[in-house]
């Protein structure tokens, strides 16, 4: 069973906001108007407060994330991609980066129900708005761009 102690504050502060970054990276993908952004920030926060399963880990990082959003602190603090490169491939970067954190420190089920969470939390963004058409008009529900990110998301995180 991994907790919040067996981590340092910086790695744990990534750990906790992997899912946003996650559903940033959908955002990121194929940029909507400011409805779409709304749509997709509330179904990362949904999927960050209900992980898809109950491992310690999982557990713990969605009652930290919660007690965050409660309080009004900002859950990508600290996450800032920097210009120069693809915002894209950077999140991808994190997202690999932070698996690989937890992998080292954490029982491999709770490393493998992470992973899946962070790819749970990308496609609640995808899914979240319709994206193109005219007036809800010939959209779709997820774009061929968030299908494409979600499987980059995925490859990220399987390591």
């Amino acid at each position: 069973m991994t907790t919040k102690s067996d981590f340092d504050e910086q790695e744990w502060a990534r750990i906790t906001r992997a899912p946003f970054v996650a559903g940033m990276a959908i955002s990121l993908a194929d940029p909507g108007g400011p409805i779409e952004a709304g749509k997709e920030t509330m179904a990362t926060m949904k999927s960050a407060t209900n992980p898809p399963t109950r491992e310690q880990l999982l557990t713990e990082v969605a009652l930290d994330v919660q007690a965050r959003i409660q309080a009004h602190d900002n859950p990508l603090k600290g996450f800032k991609p920097e210009s120069g490169r693809p915002p894209g491939d950077q999140v991808l970067d994190e997202l690999r980066e932070v698996q690989a954190i937890v992998r080292e420190k954490a029982t491999p089920e709770e490393a493998t129900a992470f992973g899946a969470w962070l790819v749970a939390s990308a496609q609640a963004a995808a899914e979240a708005a319709k994206e193109g058409g005219f007036m809800g008009f010939g959209a779709e529900l997820v774009s061929q761009r968030e299908k494409d990110m979600i499987e980059r998301v995925t490859a990220a995180v399987a390591g």
